[in-house]
């Protein structure tokens, strides 16, 4: 995928490795650059709200820095019966929070914002997956939180590692649940012409299982 307007051009605002990787399989050209904003500034309020509130944050720190880039923020959390679940600190909070999902249907949402400042415009966002746990006993649990996974995962699981046998199905973006919703977010720059598929014509030929965008 190229860009319409030229470089600076797209900057994620965040560290996480998921969505770094999520961007990059997706085929896009951009570079990293965490913001600072004190997630605890944001006011508590329904969690679709919450993440897209903390995405425009996210987004609008680093563009205040790079002013002529698009700047992408977003911020997950996992959520059941209308209580957010955020990462567990310690062995005894993951298994309380993996208990609590086993064998129900709980949500995750996705909150994404793009920003740019000189031109004026921020979008932003919320996604929202339905995800259905297997019922899970002792063993599983116990041997899952022995392992790194869960503690820096909201919900203390990653349906993209270890954690995916703990999922029985989803309703919904599964790239949401890793930290991105991929296909919306893409939709949306192309929408705007900040991103555009390059001329075929102009690709050179490649063998099968080569092509890169």
């Amino acid at each position: 995928m190229k860009p319409i307007n030229g470089n600076p051009f797209l900057i994620l605002a965040s560290r996480s490795p998921r969505r770094h990787y999520l961007l990059k399989q997706a085929g896009l050209t951009f570079k990293v650059i965490p913001s600072q904003v004190d997630e605890s500034s944001i006011a508590q309020c329904p969690p679709s709200e919450y993440v897209r509130k903390l995405s425009e944050a996210k987004a609008c720190d680093v563009s205040d820095k790079f002013p002529e880039s698009w700047i992408i923020g977003a911020d997950t959390v996992v959520v059941i019966h209308h209580t957010i679940l955020g990462k567990p600190a310690s062995r005894n909070e993951a298994r309380s929070m993996l208990k609590r999902l086993s064998g129900q249907t709980h949500q995750v949402y996705t909150g994404y914002a793009v920003c740019c400042r000189a031109c004026k415009y921020l979008f932003s966002e919320t996604v929202k997956t339905d995800v259905i746990f297997k019922e899970l006993n002792e063993k599983e649990i116990e041997w899952y939180i022995h392992t790194p996974e869960p503690f820096d995962k909201a919900g203390a699981y990653a349906i993209q590692g270890l954690g995916t046998f703990l999922v029985k199905r989803i309703n919904g973006s599964y790239t949401n649940v890793v930290g991105l919703p991929v296909c919306e977010l893409i939709e949306f720059l192309i929408r705007k012409k900040i991103l555009d598929f390059p001329d075929v014509n102009n690709i050179p030929a490649q063998k099968t299982g080569d092509i890169q965008f």
